[in-house]
């Protein structure tokens, strides 16, 4: 039985891997922004078999709660052994290449406010020499694309943090996880067309309790991301800028 943070917990991935972290039995700290949802969501696990549930009313963009909110979890459970981010933002492309502000919030909600909580929980698990790290990033952060580089960068940004991170932890017994899903069909993605390469939110979650249990360093999920995602990364400059993607 593990004591398992999820930040961001109403996204349709987290609860999806919430569902499956209860089911074996787990004990659970959910933090979210819609309290209702928040609320409905405990209650789902409490009957799926969690050992624990507990949660609380959060917003990730409130910088000065982060190390605070990271505690109470830690005190509510008496300890942690896993922490999953998971909360995130899709923006309009358009809208943010005409609009700097919402550009730069868009940056802000996608990875400097997970870099501030990872910066907290990192901090917290190298004291304990112990604990697993994982953090919902996105194919998008491999490379940029004009339909969504403000996305895109902010994931990127994100990835290499983990990178860092992974390379600083790795001495002190904590591991962590880059989660690099492709296209998932959630509330987020409900406009988008679907296809073959499109997967559910539980298969991903499938994926992602895998993933960190056999303490992998990086999850492209499904897996033939790895594939889609090397061969775009190889495509030369001169010939990626001018396609339209």
């Amino acid at each position: 039985m593990q004591k398992i943070l999820i930040i961001g917990a109403t996204s349709a991935i987290a609860e999806a891997t919430a569902r499956r972290f209860a089911q074996r039995g787990d004990s659970l700290y959910l933090l979210a922004r819609n309290g209702e949802r928040l609320d409905a969501l405990l209650a789902d696990l409490k009957l799926r078999g969690a050992a624990a549930t507990a949660g609380a009313r959060f917003d990730a963009n409130d910088h000065e709660r982060h190390a605070a909110v990271i505690e109470q979890a830690a005190a509510a459970m008496g300890g942690l052994d896993a922490v999953l981010i998971a909360h995130g933002t899709l923006p309009d492309q358009q809208a943010c290449q005409a609009d700097a502000a919402l550009a730069l919030r868009e940056i802000g909600t996608n990875a400097l406010s997970v870099i501030g909580l990872l910066t907290h929980v990192a901090n917290r698990f190298e004291a304990q020499r112990a604990g697993v790290i994982a953090v919902i990033g996105s194919v998008a952060g491999d490379r940029g694309r004009q339909s969504n580089y403000v996305y895109g960068s902010a994931k990127g940004m994100l990835a290499i943090f983990l990178q860092g991170l992974r390379n600083r932890l790795q001495k002190s017994g904590v591991h962590v996880l880059t989660i690099k899903p492709g296209f998932v069909d959630t509330p987020m993605t409900a406009a988008f067309p679907k296809g073959p390469l499109w997967a559910t939110p539980e298969q991903v979650a499938q994926a992602i309790v895998k993933a960190m249990d056999q303490r992998r360093n990086v999850l492209y999920t499904p897996f033939f991301w790895w594939g889609i995602m090397a061969i775009i990364r190889a495509v030369p400059e001169a010939i990626f800028k001018k396609l339209s993607l």
